[in-house]
Order: C-alpha cells, then sequence, then structure tokens
C-alpha cells in the first residue's frame, strides 16, 4: 500500500475506492484466519493500518473540500 504522502495526491473517489478494497481484504484475511488458511497474521495488522491510514488521509481531504 502506498504512504500517506502519496495518498494525498489521490482524489476522494480514489481513496473511497482503495478503502472498500481494503475492508473487503480484512473480511477475507479474517475468514482465511478463522479457517487456518492464512500464513501471516501480521499481514492483518498491516492491512488494518493501511486502511486506518486510507481512511485518515480521506478526513483530511474531505475536511478541506469543507473548508473551502
Amino acid at each position: 500500500m502506498a504512504t500517506a504522502k502519496e495518498m494525498r495526491s489521490l482524489s476522494i473517489e480514489e481513496l473511497s475506492r482503495l478503502a472498500g478494497e481494503a475492508r473487503e481484504q480484512i473480511f477475507r484475511q479474517r475468514i482465511k484466519h478463522r479457517t487456518g488458511a492464512l500464513e501471516s497474521t501480521a499481514d492483518m495488522l498491516k492491512s488494518r493500518r493501511d486502511l486506518a491510514r486510507i481512511l485518515t488521509v480521506l478526513a483530511e481531504k474531505k475536511d478541506e473540500v469543507a473548508a473551502d
């Protein structure tokens, strides 16, 4: 996943799409973890952090738009 600095150059629509994809990935990882098919549980933490990073940048962008 991209860094927060790189994400700031994306549009709100692109960030929303990324957030949806990240949520879907977390869901799939949870299923794999429950069935024992997940190879690395560290990936779950990385995915959650990526989602948090995306949502943070998205909130910043929405605040910028609301301030204008």
